[in-house]
């Protein structure tokens, strides 16, 4: 209970967010843990789920606000997500225990979610999205709004696009919104900032696969070619590095999530 009282940065965006958005989430997070910021989000998949992932990868605490009672997981899909949260931040919800997701929780948590926070960072939502209703509560609980800008060509940055144009503040980098905050709370409330995030640990046939591997898609025919490494134990490197969050496979082949 005691991390309810830290300063918190909400995180909100889209489920199915681009490979680009999911990077921009985990870094963004990761980054302004480190600086002693709690990251604090929905659980759900997507842009939430890379945000959590992003305070976690900084050793840092995260904040879940679920749309669910506490003892139901939803997606399953992050139960070992919820895991590791629970082992270092907080899963939260209003609802009773055995409380299933419905339509309405998912909109109703949004306003716990903003009002925790001293803003909201939205990474990428579309026009109309449960993450410009998270952006509407926090402007009627007076708080910032901030967003990452995105392709004009990208249906789930119109949303972003949106809300700048309404006053919200253009963020490029991390640095933006610490400024921005800084003055609005007391320095001495922020967490200690971590000193060092996990790093992860590569092989060197990893690394060679990696530098292979930016944030527009490659198909495994043309990582062959360009590492020359058997298609077999290509297949095997791929699938650690998609286990590690490093890669993700797409339709259209594998692309970078973040730095390492």
């Amino acid at each position: 209970p005691r991390l309810l009282n830290q300063p918190q940065l909400a995180f909100v965006g889209s489920r199915n967010p681009s490979a680009d958005g999911k990077r921009l989430a985990h870094e963004f997070a990761r980054q302004l843990s480190v600086h002693g910021l709690l990251i604090t989000s929905g659980l759900a998949l997507g842009i939430d789920g890379a945000s959590h992932a992003g305070a976690l990868a900084a050793n840092a605490p995260t904040i879940a606000v679920m749309a669910t009672g506490i003892d139901h997981i939803y997606p399953r899909r992050h139960q070992p997500l919820a895991q590791k949260i629970r082992e270092t931040g907080a899963l939260i919800s209003e609802f009773p225990l055995g409380h299933q997701p419905t339509p309405q929780s998912f909109p109703q948590r949004n306003r716990i979610i903003s009002g925790l926070s001293l803003g909201v960072l939205v990474v990428e939502a579309a026009i109309k999205s449960g993450s410009l209703i998270t952006a509407r509560y926090a402007l009627e609980q007076n708080r910032e709004v901030f967003a990452i800008p995105g392709s004009i060509h990208n249906p789930v940055a119109k949303g972003c696009h949106q809300l700048i144009r309404q006053g919200a503040k253009l963020v490029e980098s991390a640095q933006d919104i610490l400024e921005e905050i800084a003055l609005a709370i007391d320095p001495d409330a922020m967490a200690e900032p971590v000193r060092s995030a996990k790093t992860v640990m590569l092989t060197a046939e990893q690394k060679q696969v990696m530098e292979q591997i930016g944030y527009s898609a490659v198909n495994a025919d043309e990582l062959v070619d360009r590492t020359e490494i058997a298609v077999i134990q290509l297949a095997g490197i791929l699938t650690q590095l998609c286990l590690l969050g490093l890669i993700e496979q797409t339709e259209h082949g594998f692309v970078r999530v973040f730095d390492v």
